[in-house]
């Protein structure tokens, strides 16, 4: 995910390592903060992939800065990514936002549509956090107050997202007719 993160933020625009560190704190940092010692060698990696091209800047005041751009194979990279997310971008909530963040970026509304239907097919699957006798558990099934609360909380978040999906999904299909 941090790969497909530095390839969308510099789709948007040529950045400096820092600018980029940022933002993908912005984007996941609460959840999945991203290192110095994770984010470098995988800059490293994509610019020895022919992934991003990178040169110097004037710092302000300080040492020269390196920024970085995506090269035409990184553009390509960035859409095979988003065309054929893997499966658990597809069901991890935070991996799904960042898929969700660059989807625009993809510019066949089809394939944008099928990325969402494949998230609203999981989303669609009963499931829960817990379990008893190989079925899901619901908030009315168990007298656990906070696991109620957990139960409840997801509920509400997985109803809200299939809502928005099912619309962003029409949207995307063309009428047939």
């Amino acid at each position: 995910m941090l790969e497909l993160s530095i390839l969308g933020f510099l789709a948007e625009e040529p950045l400096h390592g820092y600018q980029l560190k940022e933002r993908i704190k912005a984007l996941t940092g609460h959840v999945r903060p991203v290192s110095d010692g994770a984010l470098y060698p995988a800059i490293t990696r994509l610019v020895t992939a022919g992934k991003l091209d990178q040169h110097q800047e004037e710092g302000v005041g300080a040492a020269p800065r390196r920024v970085l751009s995506l090269t035409d194979e990184g553009r390509a990279d960035l859409l095979e990514r988003l065309r054929r997310p893997r499966q658990p971008e597809i069901t991890d909530h935070v991996r799904f936002n960042t898929v969700l963040a660059f989807l625009r970026h993809l510019p066949d509304r089809g394939e944008q549509a099928a990325v969402l239907r494949r998230r609203l097919d999981f989303l669609e699957t009963p499931t829960s956090f817990f379990y008893a006798e190989g079925k899901p558990v619901r908030a009315e099934e168990t007298e656990d107050l906070f696991r109620q609360g957990m139960l409840r909380v997801a509920r509400a978040t997985g109803e809200a997202e299939r809502t928005w999906l099912r619309e962003a999904i029409e949207q995307l299909t063309p009428a047939s007719g």
